[in-house]
């Protein structure tokens, strides 16, 4: 086969510094490919592994020739610190991946950017300067990234051209995946090499305020789209980042990056124009929570409504495993509620010994440890049915998985009173209905639906909420978005608004 060899690799993993740390196991869990079972693994019907890598092979393939040279793409759930290890073994295997391929063209970097390595604050940076090392000064590199990204000088200068999402709730993957295909076929085609800016305006929101429907941050994106198509073809792509507050590194804040086909003067210009609005309107990157007690009322009122658990958010690097808003809502007895999902394997493993129909006493959090990302996972118990089983293999239908495989693990609805609960094995955030649909419940007939998601579920469920049906519930978790209540050493400060005062000036 003719054309281009590109080789392709990454690692995606979003890092809650103080969540557990990441190690194989956890990447072992959702994605750990190489080689040809990379490409198997991406050429499927329904792949498990992240949408923009399956859509970036399928735009080259739809687009001419190119040889495919799959190195290892490794994927976590949002977690803590990556492993030193586990970090260090994907850097090996990657490295020497590519020395044995020989000579390549390009290079793709499937990555979430905003990664916390045990012994490096920019693992980001540091896997695609290693790739660097490796390809030379005059290979092209191109790199995916969730906008959650917190983006270092390093990861701009390392490589050609990076592709953020332009959507929260994540609806766009393909899309991106996309883009960084066909612009990757222009490089290779002769187009000058890409001019890149980066501008760091002193803002660090939490990702509760950085809903792209939304003002102030969708106002952003929307600014970056307008002057990238008013300039006519001279900017190849303009990304803004929100950042990941929790991953606490020196390069969390709002990340402007604006890459240019030839002139980096129009990136300069475009992405100050972009700073400076954002530093204008950042009182908008505040955000006011429901308290757990006005969501009990809500919950029993006569307007449905679904709730954020927004301090539990397994997507954010959530254990998956608090009780503040379940035992409020059973304690108070309200009717019509779906509550998932809850990540208890030992749960969902005795439902599935009891069966459906039985009653027992239902004790969560039964195996809990004192660990420090622990301390809000309170035990809880209740006299529960089992109503339902399913062994956790799906499909995604709606917003940020649909059509993308889920591998949820043993899983069981369990109804306390007025409450059912959908118990799952593997920790994963609900931003999707089939977790209700596939134990047989209709999201559209609950009085009161409750989701460990932050905003994604927004996608996944807004056929029967409008925006006015949510409420983010402030909850204590790893992922609670009140950063006062955090220690966040590594921050830039200051930063708005963790620091009310703080003066910038392009």
């Amino acid at each position: 086969m003719s054309g281009p060899r590109v080789a392709l690799l990454g690692m995606i993993l979003e890092s809650n510094r103080f969540a557990k740390p990441a190690g194989r196991s956890d990447f072992d869990s959702l994605t750990w490919l190489e080689g040809e079972a990379l490409m198997a693994g991406t050429r499927r019907a329904a792949p498990s592994l992240a949408t923009e890598f399956a859509a970036f092979v399928a735009a080259m393939d739809a687009t001419g020739p190119w040889q495919s040279v799959p190195c290892l793409l490794a994927a976590s759930h949002p977690a803590g610190p990556v492993e030193r290890a586990v970090f260090e073994e994907v850097i090996e295997r990657n490295t020497r991946l590519l020395r044995e391929a020989g000579p390549v063209d390009a290079v793709y970097i499937c990555n979430h950017g905003a990664m916390v390595a045990e012994h490096e604050d920019d693992p980001d940076g540091a896997l695609i300067a290693r790739v660097r090392q490796v390809v030379g000064p005059n290979i092209p590199i191109v790199v995916t990234l969730d906008l959650h990204g917190n983006i270092s000088p390093r990861m701009v200068s390392e490589s050609d051209l990076i592709v953020g999402y332009r959507t929260n709730p994540h609806v766009d993957m393909r899309e991106r995946g996309e883009e960084a295909a066909f612009s990757l076929r222009r490089i290779l085609a002769g187009m000058a090499r890409p001019e890149a800016v980066l501008v760091k305006p002193p803002i660090a929101p939490a990702s509760v305020t950085l809903l792209t429907a939304e003002h102030p941050y969708g106002t952003l994106i929307d600014l970056g789209q307008r002057l990238q198509a008013e300039a006519s073809g001279a900017i190849l792509n303009v990304s803004v980042f929100g950042n990941f507050i929790f991953a606490d590194v020196p390069d969390n804040g709002l990340s402007i990056v604006v890459t240019a086909r030839d002139d980096r003067s129009i990136a300069e210009r475009v992405a100050a124009q972009i700073a400076r609005l954002a530093w204008d309107i950042r009182g908008g990157f505040d955000r006011t929570l429901t308290s757990v007690g006005q969501a009990v009322r809500l919950a029993q009122g006569d307007r449905p409504v679904i709730f954020s658990d927004a301090g539990d958010n397994p997507g954010g690097g959530g254990s998956g495993r608090t009780t503040e808003l379940l035992a409020a809502l059973c304690n108070a007895g309200c009717e019509g509620v779906l509550y998932g999902s809850f990540a208890d394997p030992q749960l969902a493993a005795e439902a599935h010994e009891r069966g459906v129909g039985k009653t027992f006493m239902a004790r969560f959090n039964r195996a809990r440890a004192m660990e420090p990302w622990e301390k809000w996972d309170e035990p809880f118990e209740a006299e529960a049915e089992v109503v339902a089983l399913h062994d956790g293999d799906v499909i995604g239908e709606r917003g940020m998985t649909a059509g993308r495989q889920l591998h949820l693990g043993p899983s069981a609805a369990l109804r306390i009173g007025g409450v059912t609960v959908i118990v799952i094995s593997d920790r994963t955030q609900t931003a999707d209905p089939v977790f209700f649909t596939m134990m047989g419940f209709d999201p559209g007939s609950a009085r009161a639906i409750v989701v460990k998601s932050r905003g994604h579920f927004r996608a996944g469920f807004d056929h029967w909420f409008s925006p006015e049906q949510v409420y983010e519930i402030d909850t204590g978790g790893l992922t609670s978005p009140v950063l006062s209540r955090w220690p966040l050493n590594r921050v830039p400060r200051p930063s708005y608004p963790l620091d009310s005062d703080t003066v910038w000036d392009i």
